[in-house]
């Protein structure tokens, strides 16, 4: 084995890899296969434990711990890892079920996922990647977008298939939470095999998954929690916080918006609200109210498919041809969460009877009342309905070849389009359903008031009135009024080449010198190829789907370099390398991405290694081109002597003018496997992290707010902020704009041990990341989200979280025991009215205890799993936390066959 090799990923990362350690050479002999130099594909990759950037390597083991449903919630299992977008915190939201890979918390755009070695669509949801096909998982932790390209800024995680497979594998798998919900089940096959004498093989793989969801909120401890204001504007975290102001048969409020804490009752009658322990204003505690989260699941279901054939064939002893294709679908159709209309109700509205009429007027309503409502009974459905189908085709194609001495070759193409299309149904549509509310008699009949007298001129005879005063009073011919459905169809496309060479083109004193150069080219779309007449002319009161069309391409070229400085045989190795990429986007012109660090092995056992980096993230066809969003808002006006100006329209949309982020990442660290104690390696790395000019849009009143800052002169502020003839706010345009800075900094740390125990092996590894802190500046202020752990603070982080798992392996018998800490904290950052932070902010930590058996009888593998074995609570959150469990414990098992 070769003392020096290349470091070689997508024919860009280039390092130089010290020979294994005299720890490595007395593991068994499947270990060590395992801890050489692996090659893949279009990759040359090495044990983690002895990378000159941080490295983690998940084998197939490791991954498959915890029996998760889909590659990214095994990935979130890993400290680095954030699980901010997975089915247990998308349930109210149009990206319903997508799992991308988040390192630092920093959100998935900042970390690149490629497949073998290259981008690919599929990659803003892991559920893409078939599982049963998947060889490991590289993680590498550090800007590295020298060597990847854009949107490297956290990190990369490259997944790899197993491309080598040959005979068969199959399975079937399900699982249920001990509440009885959460059922899924699904089922995989692959198969590979050579041909034409050994120098084809072939590839064929497919899985199906179909999650039912989890919909029982109520057996689930703390989920119904939330920020409580007492009277003195203190804020308290408590559990069954609910509103005052909204009602599932109406709650009735003065002109002014004051509760009267009476409420109808489904048959129309007015009857008082329930109130709990403690009331102030729109909340109060228990009782007999409403929150809308009381509607939403705790996990999403849906329905997965996933195929996947690779072939490739040696044409030469030096050169090989491979092509590959997949097909992704995910769907789902699921309830979303009710609507709230606040709506005015007339003394003469058609459907208040003389009953509720007294009653009001004993209460003190004489007159017109505003009415909150929860429509939870618009027909069949109750609620807004979501349904999403979300197909991706990918196809590539490339060559692998070597030549002369020790040089290598690679090119490939990629074509890939992500077609999604989904629906927002049972959505009011405003105008049909403020007409059809407000309805009058005449001659004993209900009658829109548009159609009551027709010489107004603002007649509407499509108009059904609707009866909203009390519960499942809305008739289906209201409903097919005065409710649609939102539609959209769009595609996302790219298409990616690249070519690389690399080789060793002359030695120094220490050893031969690694150089790699080559070229990347990527051209993205996205293209909007339908909505609804009724979302083109904003007419929902919820959703309007809006057209986003747009694209880019950018042309890179890199070079790297590994030179080795000091060989001193068993005592001392010393390798620098560097790299650099010039990109050269359509949009914003041409920017440089660079690296550089180095590596120092002593006595073999001990490596440290240090690496700098300048990364970039270019802006998405999102943040460029986003279709114009309508809000309207209250704002206090800071021109004005913060004055509230009412019904003020806030416009979001992309903005071509975005340049890309710049990073700058520092790493220090190192890795020691000592010789005396063979089977045990440690690593430890510090990382520090500053993104600057990051891509945000801000909300609307901090807009006016920055403007004020900035030049309290300029009512207009560089045309964000639009007036009337008299002065008074219109819009503001809160566009994507280059104005946040990030900050983050933390400790990485792994420790494996190995030793084995009868006919098998007892394996011991542990992983933890310490976020020292994580400061979001964006562009109004600077806060550090790390300790921060509430469900509904952006960026919120725990500072500590740790996996460890202890697993014994034999030719009959497996087990894992596996121990996951989230440390607790803070549950906002953010102070109450009184300036103060709320009384109970602190959350206590979280450990979970997982456990797996495998039986192996054969070409048989039965197996069962039980995560969160205790049944360990979530901390208080609204409705759900990314950071801890919230389905409980859950059961799942299947059978393997393997031949």
């Amino acid at each position: 084995m070769k003392s020096n090799h290349l470091l070689w990923l997508a024919g860009t990362a280039l390092a130089g890899i010290a020979g294994m350690s005299p720890a490595m050479a007395q593991q068994p002999a499947e270990q060590v296969a395992e801890s050489e130099i692996i090659v893949t594909g279009s990759r040359i990759q090495r044990q983690g434990f002895d990378a000159p950037t941080p490295t983690t390597i998940l084998g197939v083991e490791q991954l498959q711990q915890g029996d998760r449903p889909s590659l990214a919630q095994a990935l979130n299992d890993i400290p680095q890892f954030r699980p901010t977008s997975t089915p247990e915190t998308t349930t109210g939201n149009t990206t319903a079920a997508a799992s991308p890979a988040d390192l630092r918390g920093l959100t998935a755009v900042r970390t690149l996922t490629l497949l073998n070695g290259h981008r690919f669509t599929g990659s803003a949801d892991l559920n893409s990647v078939p599982q049963n096909l998947i060889k490991r998982v590289d993680v590498v932790t550090g800007g590295a977008s020298a060597a990847w390209g854009s949107g490297a800024v956290a990190g990369v995680v490259n997944v790899i298939l197993d491309d080598d497979l040959t005979g068969w594998k199959m399975g079937a798998n399900t699982g249920i939470s001990s509440r009885g919900d959460g059922y899924r089940f699904g089922g995989d096959m692959a198969w590979g095999t050579k041909f034409a004498g050994d120098r084809g093989h072939i590839m064929v793989g497919g899985e199906y998954l179909k999650s039912k969801g989890a919909f029982d909120r109520d057996s689930r401890p703390n989920l119904n929690g939330g920020l409580f204001q007492r009277a003195d504007g203190q804020l308290v975290l408590t559990d069954d916080v609910n509103y005052t102001i909204l009602n599932r048969g109406g709650s009735i409020l003065s002109t002014s918006a004051v509760p009267y804490n009476l409420v109808f009752n489904p048959d129309g009658s007015v009857g008082p609200l329930p109130l709990g322990s403690e009331t102030f204003g729109q909340q109060t505690i228990g009782g007999g109210g409403q929150s809308i989260y009381d509607y939403l699941s705790v996990s999403t279901p849906y329905e997965r498919t996933n195929l996947f054939a690779r072939i490739s064939y040696d044409l030469t002893d030096n050169l090989k041809i491979w092509a590959e294709g997949s097909y992704n679908r995910m769907a789902g159709d699921f309830s979303f969460f009710p609507e709230t209309p606040i709506s005015v109700i007339q003394q003469d509205n058609a459907f208040l009877t003389a009953t509720a009429r007294s009653q009001l007027a004993a209460a003190g309503v004489t007159g017109p009342f505003i009415l909150g409502r929860i429509l939870d009974d618009v027909g069949p459905d109750g609620m807004l309905r979501f349904n999403y189908a979300r197909r991706n085709l990918e196809g590539a194609i490339g060559l692998d070849g070597s030549f002369g001495n020790g040089w290598s070759y690679k090119l490939y193409y990629d074509h890939g389009e992500l077609r999604n299309r989904q629906t927002l149904g049972n959505q009011r549509i405003a105008a049909r359903f403020n007409k059809a509310i407000d309805a009058v008699l005449v001659n004993g009949s209900p009658v829109c008031r548009v159609n009551a007298d027709a010489s107004t001129g603002n007649d509407d005879a499509a108009c059904v009135p609707i009866d909203i005063l009390g519960n499942g009073k809305i008739s289906d011919a209201g409903r097919a009024y005065a409710f649609g459905d939102a539609s959209s169809t769009s595609t996302t496309k790219l298409d990616a080449a690249g070519f690389s060479v690399s080789g060793q083109p002359f030695s120094t004193w220490a050893g031969p010198v690694d150089i790699a150069v080559g070229g990347d080219f990527r051209w993205e779309e996205f293209v909007t190829n339908s909505i609804d007449a009724l979302s083109a002319t904003r007419a929902f009161a919820t959703l309007n789907y809006a057209p986003t069309n747009g694209g880019f391409n950018v042309k890179e070229f890199f070079a790297e370099v590994a030179i080795p400085l000091l060989d001193v045989a068993d005592t001392a190795k010393l390798e620098v390398n560097g790299a650099a990429r010039y990109s050269d986007y359509s949009t914003s012109g041409g920017i440089w991405s660079w690296k550089t660090g180095g590596t120092l092995r002593l006595v073999n056992d001990l490596l440290l290694r240090a690496v700098y980096s300048r990364d970039i993230r270019s802006p998405s066809i999102n943040e460029y081109y986003l279709g114009r969003a309508t809000n309207i808002d209250n704002m206090q006006d800071p021109f004005r002597n913060n004055s509230v100006a009412l019904n003020v329209f806030s416009y979001t949309g992309g903005n071509p003018a975005l340049d890309p982020e710049i990073s700058h990442t520092l790493t220090l660290g190192g890795s020691y496997s000592p010789h005396f104690v063979p089977g045990l390696r440690l690593s430890v790395d510090f990382y520090k992290i500053k993104i600057d000019g990051v891509i945000v849009t801000l909300a609307p009143q901090d807009v006016l707010n920055l403007c004020a800052a900035q030049n309290p002169n300029d009512n207009l502020c560089g045309g964000l902020i639009e007036r009337d003839a008299n002065g008074g706010l219109v819009s503001v345009l809160r566009t994507y704009r280059n104005l946040a800075q990030y900050k983050t900094k933390g400790l990485d740390i792994e420790a494996a041990y190995q030793v084995p125990v009868g006919a098998g092996r007892v394996t011991v590894r542990s992983l933890a990341t310490h976020v020292m802190e994580l400061l979001i500046d964006d562009g109004v202020t600077t806060t550090d989200r790390a300790g921060i752990v509430g469900g509904d603070t952006a960026f919120s982080t725990p500072k500590w979280r740790v996996t460890t798992s202890v697993g014994y392996d034999d030719p009959h018998f497996g087990a894992d025991l596996r121990v996951r800490h989230v440390s607790g904290g803070k549950y906002t950052y953010v102070p109450g009215p009184n300036g103060q932070l709320p009384l109970n902010n602190d959350i206590g930590g979280r450990t979970y205890v997982d456990l797996a058996v495998r039986f192996k009888v054969g070409a048989f593998t039965l197996y069962g799993n039980v995560n969160n074995l205790f049944d360990r609570d979530p901390p208080l959150s609204q409705y759900t936390n990314a950071n801890y469990d919230v389905i409980g414990r859950y059961f799942s098992g299947g059978v393997k066959l393997n031949f």
